[in-house]
């Protein structure tokens, strides 16, 4: 088997970062330990060989791929396209539907759903750490470009007349930075009373059931299975899986996913939410 080298980052990665320089580019390190070696945990027992021994990387650095496939990748852009332009067409739907009585609502996540920090995974890449290291002073900067065709839907949905509801995981003392980056995009209802932010408890069913008191909602949009209910929060690998069919027809009708491959719920199901 040919050695797989991340020779090929070395040398497009100057091009990806050219961001302020307090998240300078980075090149990333060879690793060590010999890939040829390596061999499925599936596959091992069926053949009877001996487990091989795998080396450990920083988990910074497990994220490169990740990071240049948001950032490099047409078809990352693809996907994003894809998800606004059903998103879109779910909207027109919905207002065709004369039953709806009460006013209608979009419940949107921000950050790999609207906003791109792709720029923040390669500061952690580049210093071996990761979240929540430099997120607030990447925040601050409000520099997060937009994704695609996340401004040009959430304007259409405001010329309908669809209020917009921002519901966030981001501190609020972020709040004041967020706006400013998001009003700066050209991202609709950029407004407190519109703006849900974190203050205790990760989850946001109260958030969204607050929206949904007096509110008609169209749909929900985010990349983590997180933010469209909370049957999905703290499950395993299995236990996600198993919702996420027994909900398969809500995706891409009110439940519309963004890709997002750097982090999420889903990663914490592989550690079974055990960062240590």
């Amino acid at each position: 088997m040919k050695k797989f080298k991340l020779v090929f980052a070395a040398i497009i990665i100057t091009k990806i970062f050219l961001i302020p320089s307090c998240f300078p580019p980075f090149e990333p390190k060879e690793p060590t330990g010999d890939p040829d070696s390596l061999i499925s945990d599936v596959i091992t027992p069926e053949l009877g060989l001996p487990e091989p021994e795998i080396p450990v990387f920083p988990i910074s650095e497990q994220a490169v791929m990740a990071t240049l496939f948001q950032q490099y990748a047409a078809e990352f852009r693809a996907l994003s396209y894809q998800a606004f332009n059903l998103a879109r067409l779910m909207l027109e739907r919905d207002l065709r539907d004369q039953s709806v009585n009460s006013p209608r609502a979009i419940i949107v996540d921000i950050d790999e759903t609207l906003l791109d920090n792709s720029p923040h995974s390669a500061k952690c890449i580049q210093n071996q750490t990761s979240y929540p290291a430099y997120w607030d002073e990447w925040c601050e900067l409000g520099i997060a470009k937009p994704m695609p065709g996340a401004v040009e839907f959430l304007q259409l949905a405001r010329n309908y007349g669809v209020s917009i509801y921002y519901i966030t995981n981001r501190r609020e003392h972020l709040k004041e930075a967020t706006m400013r980056n998001m009003r700066e995009l050209g991202f609709p209802m950029i407004k407190d009373r519109y703006m849900m932010f974190r203050t205790d408890e990760a989850g946001k069913e109260k958030r969204r059931m607050a929206v949904a008191r007096n509110h008609h909602i169209t749909m929900l949009i985010g990349d983590n299975l997180n933010d469209f209910s909370d049957v999905f929060e703290h499950k395993s690998i299995e236990q996600r899986a198993a919702v996420t069919d027994s909900l398969r027809h809500e995706f891409g009708r009110r439940f519309i996913v963004l890709p997002n491959a750097m982090y999420g719920e889903w990663e914490g199901a592989l550690y079974n939410y055990n960062f240590a």
